[in-house]
């Protein structure tokens, strides 16, 4: 019986093509300091997508958690996105 190698090699080079991306973008990054302010902001947004707006803004604010395992009792990963937004549109004189 043939093994088709074809998944197989798609799934190779897609999983290869995102740690060669996530290699690039680390060896690219800079060592920075960690604003506190803005730490602590990212903490306190909620999870989920939350818009408002202000007087002459728009606010929008949005936080994705998730703990990814691999296998049942393998090894995990806890992944936290956050993200703080402001639109502001002034009419310069």
């Amino acid at each position: 019986m043939a093994i088709p190698f074809t998944p197989v090699a798609v799934a190779a080079l897609r999983y290869g093509a995102v740690a060669a991306i996530a290699y690039a973008a680390a060896r690219r990054a800079q060592a920075r300091r960690i604003d506190p302010a803005a730490e602590a902001a990212m903490e306190a947004a909620p999870e989920g997508l939350h818009i408002g707006h202000a007087p002459g803004q728009l606010n929008a604010a949005g936080r994705w958690r998730r703990a990814i395992r691999l296998g049942a009792t393998g090894p995990g990963m806890e992944i936290d996105l956050a993200g703080l937004a402001r639109l502001r549109l002034r009419r310069v004189a």
